[in-house]
């Protein structure tokens, strides 16, 4: 004797969310969070975000010698900072040492230049870019880069990242070279 079966019901995919997200939305995003945040979750978020300068003013601030972190939120999960660079600014060549990370241009123009690294030849270049406002790029684990603001770009660069986990100390990398060292990034000033 056969069993009837019931015919599945297909339910509608969840529409994706298109509404734009403020800095206080990414922020209670962020805090809503109980486990780390899925890279494509926080690019999503990166690339729906419509922040204006007025709610960033309170991150924003710059100095000489090398870029400014600026933390406006952190928690187990995951932490967004505003980086603000002088022309010339970059960072080292790093890794995130287990956290993903994504960054959207608030303003300006962001050079990312990526690398692999061969336990026998060290550290290698493999590809290079520039983003401009409003593009949003992103690294899993492992990923070897560094970003920077070009010195020929003669404008100020505001960058706005989110990390899952929060960062710790990083590795950081020397073209040509196997050795690794490890930096932490000061958010003294955060």
């Amino acid at each position: 004797m056969s069993t009837p079966v019931e015919p599945e019901i297909e339910t509608p995919a969840e529409a994706p969310n298109t509404q734009p997200l403020s800095l206080a939305g990414l922020v209670a995003a962020l805090n809503a969070q109980q486990g780390r945040p899925e890279l494509e979750r926080i690019y999503d978020w990166l690339g729906r975000a419509e922040i204006s300068r007025e709610e960033l003013e309170p991150y924003l601030g710059f100095k000489e010698g090398n870029y400014w972190r600026h933390r406006v939120c952190r928690n187990d999960f995951a932490e967004m900072l505003v980086l603000c660079w002088r022309p010339g600014h970059k960072t080292p060549i790093h890794d995130h040492n287990g956290s993903h990370g994504v960054v959207r241009v608030y303003d300006g123009v962001m050079w990312e230049t990526t690398f692999v690294f061969d336990d026998e030849k060290g550290l290698g270049y493999k590809s290079g870019g520039e983003r401009s406002r409003g593009e949003v790029t992103g690294s899993d684990v492992p990923d070897i880069h560094q970003l920077g603001n070009p010195e020929v770009s003669g404008q100020d660069l505001i960058t706005i990242h989110i990390y899952a986990p929060p960062l710790g100390v990083l590795k950081t990398y020397k073209v040509g070279s196997a050795e690794i060292d490890l930096y932490t990034p000061d958010d003294s000033q955060s």
